[in-house]
């Protein structure tokens, strides 16, 4: 068990209450603000669920058909709100079916809690062949979460709840999961519950720092600010600095909608990738910057310290990346806090406000000439237009990896932070519809579109029902091509059209969708999706479009991601 933390506050002064462990878990989960859980109960995990069916008054409980599918809402749901999302499923294989969600969480930096449980005290560590025993359960978890503890008494579990909470909310947000034994979940003790978890403040940027990112700027014609995910609380501050720098702003994935897409200064990657030639100084806010040091200098490039020009400057609350890719001037700080103390600090210094209107020109020439050059990418463009038009400012896009997902990196316009929901650099195909349904869970009075290719949807396939039994009304395009579009393309024109593993048979979609209760239609041009997609915003109900492409019809978008 974990040593009790400075952050972690005493418990109350009210008399101890008897509590199983479950209860005492489900309890404190309360008290920290959860109002959802995700997951899939099975015998170790009894008491827990017991409890979340006694606190039915003040916590949902959403059931999924594979743990996969529970994991990757509470991620939907996290990264849709930035709060903690929370998934339970039963220890050993069922940990180990939502461990892909629990790493995209991790390279997502969403706050995922994944509540476990274990074999019979007396059998961890036996290798005795328990039910769902695990060699090493928490060494294995530890390799794919933030931190990761055992509650090994049921008097102990408010405080490694709240333990969980402060791992996983402090510095970069990351997956927790915790764990307790089959039998001492069913215990019970005298339990006293702790108020909330202490969240650990960010430590506010340097004075050093910002006076070395002063001295680049004061020299910088060309600045532009890259967002990832770690700046999708801080728009208005991102906004602020940009405008004060006549900086444009483009993301890659995570960050997209900090700073609107039909805002003067908010880009497409696409359009950052044609200006980045130009670019002399390039602000890093709460992201990896993957594409501009990986894609855009060559395919997958291994640069830990870029020369200049670019001169690179970030703000980032987690000191590990300024070693990881080394800036010319390294902020350390939250993004919001980091991107508003240097503005007031350029506002002191004149020289860093330069006269930039010639890459005012260049940026609105970027943006023109881009958007019609990726008008080529179809049949993904003309839909992506569709979806766009129909969908309100706030509705929410959830991608997935196929060919019309990886168009919406730069072809679908964003216009609030939030508001486009990906997996990242894991890239877990599949991950897109489950997610999408933690998403609308999270949001039910938002339009959410889940866009999705036949063969990722087929990873999840099975939480249509949960979309039914808990009337989730996700709206899904699901684009048929009958393939893995990548692999297929890839092996096509790299492999001498040796197709391996690439070509699918699929289900009837329109009879699947309808043996689970679900509307359905299906469509073959952009017009036909339009109808249907209002229509199905306007029934809010559970609902697959199928959209239909020809297989190998979809041209690469790839030219407007990355320089091979």
């Amino acid at each position: 068990m974990p040593k009790p933390s400075k952050a972690r506050t005493t418990a109350t002064k009210r008399s101890a209450t008897p509590m199983t462990g479950g209860m005492a878990i489900a309890a404190q989960l309360i008290v920290n603000g959860v109002d959802t859980v995700f997951g899939l109960p099975g015998a170790q995990m009894y008491p827990f669920f017991d409890a979340l069916q006694q606190r039915a008054d003040v916590v949902r409980t959403i059931g999924a058909r594979h743990e996969q599918g529970s994991a990757y809402m509470a991620f939907g749901y996290a990264r849709s709100t930035g709060k903690p999302g929370i998934c339970s499923v039963v220890p050993g294989p069922g940990l180990l079916n939502a461990t892909a969600a629990l790493a995209t969480a991790m390279g997502a930096c969403a706050p995922v809690l994944c509540v476990t449980g274990q074999v019979p005290s007396q059998f961890i560590g036996r290798g005795r062949g328990h039910l769902h025993e695990l060699t090493d359960q928490l060494a294995t978890i530890r390799g794919l979460v933030k931190w990761a503890a055992r509650i090994e008494r049921t008097s102990d579990a408010p405080a490694i709840v709240n333990e969980a909470f402060r791992q996983m909310l402090s510095g970069r947000p990351g997956a927790v999961c915790i764990e307790m034994a089959w039998d001492l979940m069913a215990q019970q003790e005298p339990v006293n519950l702790f108020p909330p978890a202490v969240i650990e403040p960010a430590h506010p940027a340097s004075a050093s720092s910002l006076k070395a990112a002063i001295a680049l700027l004061a020299q910088a014609k060309n600045p532009m600010i890259f967002t990832g995910s770690g700046a999708q609380h801080a728009s208005a501050e991102v906004m602020a600095l940009a405008e004060s720098l006549d900086a444009p702003v483009t993301a890659f994935r995570g960050g997209r909608g900090v700073v609107s897409n039909d805002h003067p200064l908010g880009i497409t990657c696409a359009e950052a990738m044609a200006l980045w030639p130009r670019c002399d100084a390039l602000i890093g806010i709460g992201t990896r910057l993957e594409l501009p040091y990986m894609r855009w200098t060559g395919m997958m490039s291994l640069i830990d310290k870029p020369t200049a020009p670019p001169h690179l400057i970030r703000i980032d609350i987690d000191p590990a990346e300024m070693t990881r890719l080394i800036p010319h001037a390294a902020i350390l700080a939250d993004a919001a806090q980091g991107a508003a103390a240097l503005r007031e600090a350029i506002t002191h210094q004149p020289e860093a406000r330069l006269d930039r209107s010639e890459w005012r020109s260049h940026t609105a020439a970027a943006r023109l000439a881009t958007t019609k050059a990726i008008q080529k990418i179809q049949p993904q463009m003309s839909y992506l237009d569709v979806i766009r038009d129909v969908l309100p400012r706030d509705g929410i896009l959830v991608e997935e990896l196929c060919q019309a997902g990886f168009t919406s990196a730069f072809g679908y316009p964003v216009y609030q932070p939030r508001s486009y929901v990906s997996c990242g650099y894991q890239g877990t195909l599949g991950f897109g519809f489950p997610t999408a349904l933690g998403v609308k869970a999270a949001h039910p009075d938002r339009p959410v579109v889940s866009i999705t290719g036949d063969g990722g949807f087929m990873f999840a396939v099975q939480e249509m029902a949960s979309a039914i039994q808990h009337d989730i009304a996700l709206l899904t395009i699901l684009f048929n091509n009958n393939s893995y579009g990548n692999v297929l393309r890839d092996q096509r024109e790299r492999f001498g059209n040796r197709i391996i593993g690439a070509v699918l048979h699929n289900p009837d979609f329109q009879l699947l969708a309808q043996s689970f209760g679900m509307n359905c239609a299906q469509v073959t041009s952009p017009e036909a999706l339009r109808s249907a997609l209002t229509s199905a915003i306007a029934t809010n109900k559970p609902t697959l479009i199928e959209v239909v492409v020809p297989q190998g019809t979809e041209a690469s978008p790839w030219e407007f991601i990355a320089r091979y």
